[in-house]
């Protein structure tokens, strides 16, 4: 078990605040003791934000961690010691949780078979749809949401523990065993689907 990050860089930076020395000593001390026995924390910024106007202070922590993993959370409270804290055990809990599903999904099934559920649908279920298609006006679709997407080379596990650690769907990355772009997509009964183009 890993019980503790050696030579991690932590920054501490504020926005909208000027960040105290307890503050910097309690947010490092917080960092510190994270005890992950994986992934292992190469470097992690803290970002401290307090709004005036609303009596927000946020607190948002960043892990970089190795296999190219990223592990980040935040909290919102009236101290920011207490945002500081809620933060750190959100990121705490989530490894866990995270880790605790991804031993399982690896442990070998006895005898399991994966079933599709069946469904049979009537012919006649369309029956009754009167109205003309014409009638109504046709909404070309439209994108209404962009953002810029950083393909990374991953093996196959790598692929799925970082899905294992974001909330995304699906992950697009760069096979680094045969170079091909894969999509690694999360289905409905809790297993991955992996689609690579034909070679």
């Amino acid at each position: 078990m890993q019980v503790h990050n050696a030579d991690v860089e932590i920054n501490v930076v504020g926005r909208n605040v000027e960040v105290s020395e307890a503050m910097r000593e309690h947010a490092l001390k917080k960092v510190e003791s994270l005890h992950l026995d994986y992934p292992k924390i190469i470097e992690a910024r803290v970002v401290l934000d307090v709004q005036v106007h609303h009596n927000r202070h946020i607190a948002e922590v960043i892990l970089f961690c190795a296999n190219h993993i990223t592990i980040e959370a935040h909290s919102e409270t009236h101290d920011m010691y207490a945002s500081i804290d809620e933060t750190i055990g959100k990121i705490a809990r989530r490894m866990r949780k995270r880790k605790t599903r991804l031993l399982k999904k690896h442990r070998p099934r006895k005898g399991e078979v994966s079933r599709l559920a069946e469904a049979v649908f009537a012919i006649d279920a369309l029956d009754g749809l009167d109205e003309d298609p014409d009638d109504e006006e046709e909404l070309e679709p439209v994108i209404v949401h962009k953002e810029n997407y950083r393909i990374r080379p991953l093996f196959h596990d790598e692929a799925m523990v970082d899905m294992e650690l974001s909330d995304r769907d699906f992950l697009v990355f760069k096979n680094a065993e045969s170079g091909v772009l894969s999509i690694l997509f999360r289905r409905k009964d809790g297993d991955y689907g992996l689609i690579e183009p034909e070679i």
